[in-house]
């Protein structure tokens, strides 16, 4: 059904769904516009496969097999043109996403299947943009890939029943449990999630709680394994922006409206773990460390 795989972008998402479908037998095509980019991922594969090698997941054969099994490439037509699926895991932007998936159209072969990463954009609008909208579908990874069990599958307005359930069986042959969810704003996991993290947003921001104080009363009160400041850190901030406008825009309601602290910290660059600050301090590189001042 499905044997070769593309994943087009290299970044945290990306490099992990290339590594889980590499580490399943199937052969990958990771495609990114910068060969440094690349070269980076392959790294953090690498040194992702060294810790599953010395936690005892993985033997070293399965290792080896694995980067094997992963190509690199900075062609889109190159990287595309014998896939079975094409997976994009790229920057959470709707213009970006509907440019790529239009020239994915033209480059893949007619019966491929092509599915994005999206945790909030419409699969209904991306597929319109193709001439094969009962093919096009979201896969929706969660972080880290290796790692975390779920898939949240997106069925667009025309993905077809055939299509929505060979990418099911796809995700429980990588060993993840696949949740089929229709293509309404934030899908099921994030219509639920934002609006959680916002409110934490907000009892911050209106002086209710500081931010260890926050997070301590959710993982101890609510047994959640990671407080929600933490959380949206890990997600990263510029990407929780992101969804509570698609949500805020798509269902029309102010409820979903980011909060100002949140917009604030965006723009000055504080995006959480990925920029080395957010509402933790990562600089280090260590476990974060409180960033107090700035929030009393």
């Amino acid at each position: 059904m499905f044997k070769k795989i593309t994943v087009l972008g290299s970044g945290t998402m990306g490099n992990g769904i290339a590594h889980t479908f590499a580490q399943n037998g199937f052969e990958v095509n990771l495609m990114d516009i910068s060969q440094t980019a690349l070269d980076k991922a392959i790294q953090t594969i690498t040194a992702n496969l060294d810790r599953q090698v010395g936690k005892g997941v993985i033997d070293e054969a399965t290792k080896a097999n694995t980067l094997q099994n992963l190509h690199t490439h900075t062609d889109t037509a190159q990287a595309v043109a014998e896939a079975d699926l094409v997976v994009e895991a790229v920057t959470e932007n709707i213009d970006t996403k509907l440019k790529i998936f239009a020239e994915l159209d033209k480059l893949a072969p007619a019966q491929a299947v092509l599915a994005s990463n999206t945790s909030s954009i419409s699969i209904t609008k991306i597929a319109a943009v193709t001439k094969r909208p009962t093919q096009v579908i979201g896969m929706h990874f969660f972080n880290p890939v290796p790692v975390m069990k779920l898939v949240e599958i997106i069925n667009g307005y025309s993905t077809s029943r055939e299509v929505s359930a060979n990418i099911k069986t796809l995700a429980e042959q990588l060993g993840k449990v696949p949740v089929v969810v229709n293509d309404y704003p934030g899908f099921t996991s994030n219509r639920i999630l934002m609006p959680m993290l916002n409110e934490a947003f907000y009892a911050l921001f209106e002086g209710v709680a500081g931010v260890e104080e926050i997070d301590t009363v959710m993982k101890l009160g609510m047994a959640h394994p990671m407080g929600p400041l933490q959380l949206a850190d890990f997600v990263g901030l510029d990407v929780c922006l992101n969804i509570l406008r698609v949500l805020q825009e798509g269902l029309g309601n102010p409820k979903y409206a980011p909060c100002p602290l949140l917009v604030n910290m965006v723009e000055a660059g504080h995006k959480g773990i990925k920029s080395g600050m957010g509402f933790y301090d990562y600089s280090a590189g260590a476990k974060a460390s409180i960033v107090a001042e700035r929030f009393r």
